[in-house]
């Protein structure tokens, strides 16, 4: 099998994916999974598309992350796994991640700070006098 490449994204996190036959090891910018994400939940999130098909063990994956916070990154991991799986072999896959709802974008992302407020959404407290 040659290697199959994707990408995922959430909030300002983007995750470049790469998945060739293997044993299961998970590089994150040429570090271990559970050294880049030292949070139990965080290696949860990532490996999900894994025990969602049961590939967990089949492939070496290798990701370029850039930008974000650490939920951020480890959601556009799991984003880019689930694609990259997909492009491993659509018919096997493709309808388990789908379910699980991990072929989805979350296309939530921080609106801006708009001018002469504090925040967002956020006003200055209203004085009458």
């Amino acid at each position: 099998m040659e290697q199959k490449h994707a990408l995922g994204r959430r909030k300002s996190a983007v995750a470049r994916v790469y998945v060739v036959a293997g044993t299961g090891k998970i590089v994150i910018n040429d570090r271990e999974l559970s050294e880049y994400f030292p949070q139990e939940t965080l290696q949860y999130i990532v490996n999900q598309p894994l025990e969602v098909t049961g590939a967990a063990g089949q492939f070496d994956i290798k990701v370029t992350l850039v930008g974000g916070g650490t939920t951020g990154q480890a959601e556009a991991v799991r984003l880019g796994i689930a694609r990259a799986l997909c492009e491993v072999d659509k018919e096997a896959y493709r309808p388990a991640l789908k379910a699980a709802g991990f072929l989805t974008r979350d296309a939530r992302e921080v609106e801006r700070k708009k001018p002469g407020q504090p925040g967002a959404r956020r006003r200055f407290q209203f004085s009458k006098r």
